[in-house]
């Protein structure tokens, strides 16, 4: 199974969420893939991520769970992964979006679909509560990160993940766009060998 978490103001409809459904659509593993829209408070997030997680459990569906987190989707799949024991795949993670939001108090527009989201000074006490000061088990963790990020310092996200199995890309950018170089490796770490 695996949980993908889009980042601040994405949603489904992101590059890399919309690249990893296409590929699991043509390996006919298409059910175990899970993409919600994510509510901008915090704790509705891990709220609704674990129940998406026990729904499909519900159904059936008992393989191992691995969460994929893009930038802030990152930070609440640590959290998850830490929780709960899955392994997670951390796309440019946000290690300190309680500093970062700050400057996003407010109403923001949202990069899909049109819309906009308000964040309130609340939003950033839930995420200072879901602060994870170190993980344990790096070797349930694959880490990409692109020095050419121009939002998130890769330097914190390498400090943060430390014997974690990592991909640094030299240049890039925080949207990862050669994102499609990387899927197949994302999708060995899932557990998913391409045929």
């Amino acid at each position: 199974m695996i949980l993908y978490l889009h980042g601040f103001r994405s949603s489904p409809l992101s590059f890399k969420s919309r690249l990893i459904e296409t590929r699991l659509s043509e390996l006919g593993l298409l059910a175990g893939w899970h993409c919600p829209a994510l509510p901008v408070s915090p704790n509705e997030a891990i709220a609704l991520a674990e129940q998406t997680v026990a729904q499909a459990q519900a159904a059936g569906d008992h393989s191992e769970v691995t969460v994929i987190g893009s930038s802030l989707g990152g930070y609440y799949a640590t959290w998850l992964a830490q929780r709960h024991g899955w392994r997670a795949v951390l796309l440019n993670p946000a290690t300190m979006p309680q500093d970062d939001l700050r400057h996003y108090l407010g109403e923001q527009p949202l990069w899909h679909g049109g819309g906009s989201i308000v964040v309130e000074p609340h939003h950033l006490d839930e995420l200072r509560a879901l602060k994870v000061a170190s993980v344990t088990h790096p070797e349930r963790y694959y880490l990409i990160a692109a020095t050419g990020d121009e939002v998130l310092d890769y330097r914190d996200m390498l400090s943060k993940y430390a014997g974690a199995n990592t991909v640094l890309i030299q240049g890039g950018d925080h949207a990862l766009s050669d994102f499609p170089l990387y899927l197949d490796g994302v999708l060995a770490f899932c557990g998913i060998v391409p045929k």
